[in-house]
């Protein structure tokens, strides 16, 4: 696939001279720091090092009051309390926090997760049935119930009080809830919208806290649980998250609960300073594979769990269920672009839409963003059950799905999302009308360079800009995320050392080292998938790449993570 890379705006000379006197730095690394915002000592200073002090008081969201005043009701008056989140990442892990800390408070507490086949996302009545039968007088609801109007109505018709902790968008009418928890709703004035569903959660901990006398540590220590919910929900990683997230991870560096350092050792990141990629890629799928596949309940159990024996078998069956997961995945994935290749009308289009009733309903939002990496455009892939087909759309960069899919809903059964990602239910007859609409929709819609996917490039820097300690600044700029991301360099005039090589099993990979210009200095780097630009390295190129560090036989030295290879005319 080819890439087209535009690069962020030209930092002011005059602040990145002044903020790398004062720092003490290269001006390549102030340009990048002013890019961010970030212009002076004390910025600085907050932005390396985030402190857990400078959190919001919890008190700031609306409806905290409520929200801690009837959960104090129900620990002195001993009712019950259920807690009760989604199947995902964010959900399982906010259920995990909220248990953890009230079980050293109340005994009276239980947990529900919905299934996603038989009750899909959110809360749902067959839940609140559980609540009711098991004599819940307190439902506190953690990354869903925002639009959840009818099944608080049924909720409240049965005596069962909820407390609604979410961060997705409101609808105009909010849901008859004891207390609604969600900085998003209209008149809510806490100053961080960004956080996670877990994030919302954890703010109630904070509050029930401060009003309880419990130590500040005691909420503190959640934060491994937290973090790999920041770091999975792709929240942005700025503001409380970036507090949060960074101290979180020493925690999951250092002293994880025992859940996560079993699933730590098992996906092979035990060795190494373990980071906000680690848990997006090995950590959180591991995660998520139970819900999808099986029930989310086995990663509350593995998140709760404080047996380091019993942690090490649930971590396995995970991991086990995460397998089945890849390889169900990879084979829909094979097949959908099967079905592709071998139809000219399909490859010609501006979408895709796919259906196979033998589809895992559990993987198809995976198999859509696979698709993506395949074929750039608008995505919809779905699987049938019982005659109504369900399915997940993805789209691409700065085009808005959710209204493409709204377009058609007169051919729908049920919809919802937001601008990259959206779930679908159509009657199974409405397939090809839904697909032409749909095709027709985008078609008319997108434009031809929303069709080609795009890397965001922070700076052109040159080959003796890269040594040791610019890098040790770039690692300090962690954790990054959305709208922090890890820095992308280009380096252009790039010429093989003599030394670049194809590597890999299946000899699809680029091993670089390359010289720039007239300078002594090389650098290596690793190009995945890169295989077929080894006959341009003898000529000019340029190299878009994130920095990192090998360490190989007990040496480490700075490499190029190659985003993309490209010829260039000139240096």
């Amino acid at each position: 696939m080819q890439y087209q890379w535009f690069f962020k705006n030209r930092a002011n000379d005059e602040k990145v001279e002044a903020l790398a006197k004062s720092l003490q730095i290269s001006n390549t690394n102030a340009r990048l720091l002013v890019q961010r915002g970030i212009h002076t000592y004390d910025q600085a200073k907050n932005y390396f090092r985030p402190k857990l002090k400078d959190l919001h008081n919890p008190f700031l969201m609306k409806d905290m009051d409520l929200a801690v005043e009837r959960l104090t009701t129900a620990i002195s008056e001993n009712q019950k309390v259920l807690i009760y989140g989604d199947y995902d990442v964010d959900g399982t892990t906010s259920v995990a926090l909220m248990y953890s800390f009230l079980k050293n408070i109340t005994q009276n507490i239980d947990y529900y997760v919905p299934d996603r086949d038989t009750e899909g996302y959110g809360i749902s009545f067959k839940g609140i049935d559980y609540a009711k039968k098991n004599n819940c007088e307190l439902v506190i609801a953690l990354d869903c119930g925002i639009k959840a109007i009818d099944k608080i109505e049924y909720a409240n018709q049965l005596s069962i009080d909820f407390i609604i902790c979410d961060h997705h968008l409101p609808s105009k009418k909010l849901p008859n809830a004891y207390a609604i928890l969600d900085p998003k709703q209209t008149n809510c004035n806490y100053p961080d919208k960004n956080l996670s569903g877990c994030g919302v959660g954890f703010k109630l901990v904070q509050a029930f806290a401060s009003k309880n006398n419990i130590p500040e540590e005691e909420t503190y220590s959640l934060l491994d649980l937290l973090t790999v919910s920041i770091a999975s929900d792709i929240v942005p990683i700025v503001g409380e998250n970036r507090i949060l997230a960074y101290h979180g991870l020493k925690i999951l560096n250092h002293n994880p609960r025992v859940g996560l350092q079993s699933l730590i050792q098992i996906a092979n990141l035990s060795d190494k300073e373990i980071d906000i990629n680690d848990i997006v890629f090995k950590i959180g799928p591991r995660i998520n594979a139970a819900g999808r596949l099986k029930t989310a309940k086995y990663s509350v159990d593995l998140l709760i769990e404080q047996d380091y024996t019993k942690a090490k078998e649930d971590a396995l069956t995970i991991n086990t269920i995460n397998s089945e997961r890849r390889n169900i995945d990879r084979k829909i994935t094979e097949e959908a672009i099967q079905i592709i290749e071998s139809n000219s009308v399909l490859i010609n289009r501006k979408t895709t839409v796919l259906c196979r009733s033998s589809w895992h309903k559990g993987v198809v939002g995976i198999v859509a963003s696979r698709l993506i990496e395949h074929y750039y455009r608008p995505t919809i892939i779905l699987t049938e059950s019982e005659g109504i087909l369900t399915g997940s759309a993805r789209s691409v960069r700065n085009f808005n799905v959710y209204e493409a899919i709204d377009a058609c809903s007169d051919l729908l059964e049920g919809y919802g999302g937001h601008m990259y990602a959206a779930g679908v239910r159509l009657k199974k007859e409405n397939f090809k009308a839904f697909s032409e609409k749909f095709e027709n929709y985008v078609a008319n819609k997108i434009t031809p360079d929303q069709l080609i996917p795009k890397i965001e490039v922070d700076l052109k820097i040159d080959i003796n800009d890269v040594d040791q300690k610019f890098y040790n600044i770039i690692k300090q700029m962690s954790p990054f995320g959305p709208e922090n991301m890890r820095p992308v360099l280009v380096l252009q005039g790039l010429k093989d050392s003599g030394y670049s090589k194809i590597v890999g099993k299946d000899k699809s990979h680029l091993k670089l080292s390359v010289k720039q210009n007239n300078s002594s200095n090389t650098l290596e780097g690793i190009a995945f998938g890169k295989a077929n630009f080894k006959s341009e390295l003898s000529s000019n190129f340029a190299a878009c790449f994130n920095l990192s560090e090998n360490s190989f036989r007990g040496k480490t030295t700075l490499q190029m993570d190659v985003k993309d290879l490209q010829k260039c005319d000139s240096e």
